[in-house]
C-alpha cells in the first residue's frame, strides 16, 4: 500500500516537473523574442510622447531590455501556463469540469491583455497629462527611461492582474470556495480595497482616482453576476445528481 502511494506521489512530481519545464520553455522563447524586439516595443510606447526620454546611466538600457522582454514573456507564456495547470489537474476532473475549466484559459489571457490596454490608455490619456500640467513651466523637465517605464508599469500591471477578478471568482465559485451570497456580504470591504488600489496607482486627484476605481468596482459587480450563474448551475447539477441517486 505504501509503495503504491509512493509511486503515485512520484508520478505526480514527475507530471508537475513536466508542466513546469514546458512553461519555462515557452517563457524563455517569448523572453528571447521580446529581447530581440525591444526596439520595436519601445518605439510603440514612446511614439506619441510629448517629450524625449533620457538615460542617466548605462545600466538603464540593460534594465529596459530585461524588463520589456520579461513582460513579453509573461504575457506570451500566460496561456501556456494556464494550459499546463489544466493538464496537471485534468485527470481529477469530470468530462464536464474539463470542458468548463478549459474555457477559462482564453478568458484569462484576453482579460490580462484587456487590463494592460485599459491601464495604458488611462495612463497615457489621463494620468500623464495631469501630472505634466502640474509643472506648468515652473521647472525644466528631464524624463529618464527607467523612471518613466517604472511608473508606466506601476499603473498598467495592477490593472492586468485586477482584470482577472471575474475569471478567478467564477473558478472559486465552481470549487465551492466562494459563492454570490458571500461576495455580496463582503461587497463594502471589497469596494474599500479597490478604492485604495485605485488611489495607490493614480495621482492625488479625486477625479482621476474615481476614474481608476470605478472600472474596478464594475469588475467586482460583474464577478458577482458571473458567480451567481456558476452557482446556479452547480446547484442544478447537484439537484439532478440527488434525483438520479434517489
Amino acid at each position: 500500500m505504501s509503495q503504491d502511494i509512493e509511486m503515485n506521489y512520484t508520478d505526480h512530481l514527475g507530471e508537475l516537473r513536466k508542466r513546469i519545464i514546458w512553461t519555462l520553455v515557452f517563457f524563455i522563447a517569448f523572453f528571447v523574442a521580446g529581447f530581440l524586439n525591444v526596439g520595436l516595443i519601445q518605439d510603440f510606447f514612446v511614439k506619441d510622447l510629448p517629450f524625449e526620454l533620457n538615460m542617466t546611466s548605462p545600466g538603464e538600457i540593460i534594465w529596459i531590455y530585461f524588463t520589456m522582454a520579461s513582460i513579453v514573456a509573461i504575457v506570451g507564456a500566460l496561456p501556456v501556463f494556464s494550459l499546463q495547470i489544466w493538464l496537471f489537474v485534468k485527470p481529477a476532473l469530470t468530462p464536464k469540469e474539463r470542458k468548463v475549466s478549459l474555457s477559462y484559459i482564453p478568458a484569462i489571457f484576453l482579460l490580462f491583455l484587456g487590463g494592460l490596454t485599459f491601464g495604458y490608455l488611462v495612463f497615457i490619456e489621463m494620468i500623464l497629462p495631469f501630472l505634466m500640467s502640474l509643472n506648468d513651466g515652473m521647472f525644466n523637465e528631464i524624463y529618464t527611461v527607467e523612471r518613466y517605464f517604472k511608473f508606466l508599469f506601476r499603473v498598467t500591471i495592477p490593472f492586468a492582474v485586477l482584470f482577472e477578478i471575474p475569471v478567478i471568482t467564477m473558478f472559486l465559485t465552481s470549487l465551492g470556495i466562494v459563492n454570490p451570497v458571500f461576495l455580496v456580504k463582503v461587497r463594502k470591504y471589497a469596494y474599500f480595497i479597490l478604492i485604495i488600489i485605485g488611489t495607490v496607482i493614480s495621482p492625488p486627484d479625486f477625479v482621476l482616482q474615481l476614474v481608476v476605481a470605478i472600472p474596478l468596482i464594475i469588475l467586482y459587480e460583474i464577478s458577482i453576476v458571473l458567480s451567481r450563474i456558476v452557482y446556479r448551475k452547480k446547484l442544478k447539477q447537484q439537484q439532478e445528481f440527488m434525483e438520479d441517486e434517489s
